[in-house]
C-alpha cells in the first residue's frame, strides 16, 4: 500500500473514532450545554490506580479517549497486588481507584474513601475448579478435597468460607493452601492441590482446559455473590473537585455504550493488556461484564447492588465479605457496618441519572 493510501486510511480511521466518541457523548450525556462546559473548562488531572485485571470499561475508555472527552486528564498506575495499592491510597498518591475487596481493606485501615459505583460483580466469574480425579461433583462435596487452593484475603477465601458453610463443613477443618488464581493451573497439574477457587479470567481458562468448574460463586454465596468491583475516590479530592464523580460516570457510561455497540472493542482491549486469547477474552466478557450491575439496580434500595440502602445492598455485601475473612483468620476484626455505610456515596450516580433523564 502506498504512503498516500496509508495516510488516507489513517485519516478515515481517525474520523471514525471521532464520530464514535461524539455519538457516545450524545447518547449518555444529552445535556449538551453541560458537556460543552466540561469540554471548555480546564481538565481535571487525576491519578487513577487499579490492579492488573480485566477492567474492561477502563481499558475501552483509554483506547477511545473517553476520559479526555469527559474533561479528565488521567495518569494511570497499575498494581500487581493489593498491598502497594493500599499504600498508594494511604499516602494520597492516588485520587481514583477501581478495585475489589481492596477498597474494604482500605476502610479497615481507616483510609478515607468514597465508593461511587459498581464496576462489575466479579462473583459471576469466580468458581470452584477441581481435578476430575477428586470425586468432587459440586460445592457440597468440598469436604472431599484433600488440598484446596485459595488466595488469602481475597474473594476466593470469602467464597470458600461461604461454600463450607452452605455444605455444612467446618472451614477450619479444610486443608487450604494460599495460592492465587494465576498459579492454580500448575498446582493442579502437579497434584499439589485437587481443588481451588479461581476468579476470571483464570476460572474460564481452567474450565476450557479440562479443569472443570463445578460451581460458580452465586450458587453458594449470599446476595448474588460477595466479590464486588467498585470505583472509589479520595474524599478530599472529591471535595476539591465535586464534579469528578459525574465525569467518571460519564466515562463509564460511554464505555458501556461503546461495548454494547461493538463488543470487539472490549475483547481487543483485554487481549492487548492481559495477553489473553480472543476466545478467552470473549468468554470472560460474556460471563461477567455483560451482566454487570446496572445504574438502576445500584439506585434501587431493594437490590443486592444498592448504593442507597443503609445496611443493605453493597453495604451488606462488603460487611458479609469482611466477616467471612475475619472467620477465616485473614483479618483481625471485621469491618463495621457504620464505616461501610459512611463510605458509600450514591450522590454522583443519582445526579448522573437525573441529568440523563432530562
Amino acid at each position: 500500500m502506498s504512503r498516500s493510501n496509508l495516510r488516507a486510511l489513517a485519516a478515515r480511521c481517525s474520523r471514525a473514532a471521532l464520530a464514535l466518541s461524539g455519538a457516545l457523548v450524545a447518547a449518555v450525556w444529552p445535556a449538551g450545554a453541560a458537556h460543552a462546559q466540561a469540554a471548555t473548562a480546564a481538565p481535571i488531572e487525576i491519578n487513577y490506580g487499579y490492579p492488573t485485571v480485566d477492567h474492561v470499561h477502563v481499558y475501552v475508555a483509554q483506547d477511545l479517549g473517553l476520559f479526555e472527552k469527559a474533561g479528565l486528564k488521567p495518569k494511570f498506575f497499575t498494581f500487581t497486588s493489593g498491598a502497594p495499592l493500599l499504600a498508594a491510597l494511604k499516602s494520597e498518591s492516588l485520587d481514583v481507584v477501581t478495585a475489589g475487596l481492596g477498597l474494604a481493606f482500605a476502610l479497615g485501615q481507616n483510609i478515607p474513601l468514597k465508593i461511587l459505583y459498581w464496576t462489575s460483580n466479579d462473583a459471576l466469574g469466580e468458581g470452584l475448579v477441581v481435578d476430575a480425579k477428586s470425586g468432587i461433583q459440586g460445592f457440597k462435596d468440598i469436604g472431599k478435597a484433600k488440598k484446596i487452593g485459595a488466595a488469602s484475603g481475597t474473594c476466593a477465601q470469602v467464597a470458600l468460607v461461604e461454600m463450607a458453610r452452605r455444605a455444612g463443613v467446618d472451614y477450619k477443618k479444610l486443608d487450604v493452601v494460599n495460592i492465587a488464581a494465576p498459579l492454580l493451573r500448575n498446582a493442579l497439574a502437579s497434584g499439589s492441590i485437587d481443588a481451588g477457587v479461581a476468579w476470571a479470567p483464570y476460572s474460564v481458562s481452567l474450565d476450557a482446559e479440562g479443569w472443570k468448574v463445578v460451581a460458580w460463586d452465586p450458587e453458594y454465596t449470599p446476595l448474588g455473590g460477595l466479590c464486588p468491583r467498585m470505583t472509589g475516590v479520595r474524599p478530599a479530592f472529591l471535595k476539591q473537585h465535586p464534579e469528578v464523580g459525574l465525569r467518571l460516570l460519564q466515562v463509564d457510561a460511554m464505555a458501556a455504550e461503546a461495548v454494547t455497540r461493538n463488543p470487539q472493542l472490549a475483547i481487543d482491549a483485554v487481549v492487548k493488556r492481559l495477553g489473553l486469547t480472543p476466545a478467552l477474552a470473549k468468554a470472560t466478557l460474556e460471563r461477567m461484564y455483560a451482566k454487570r450491575p446496572t445504574y438502576a439496580q445500584q439506585l434501587d434500595p431493594t437490590s443486592p447492588y444498592a448504593l442507597t440502602a443503609k445496611g443493605g445492598g453493597l453495604a451488606q455485601v462488603l460487611f458479609t465479605s469482611m466477616r467471612a475473612l475475619h472467620e477465616a483468620g485473614a483479618i483481625p476484626q471485621p469491618l463495621s457496618m457504620s464505616a461501610i455505610d459512611d463510605a458509600i456515596d450514591a450522590s454522583a450516580l443519582k445526579a448522573f441519572e437525573a441529568k440523563r433523564a432530562r
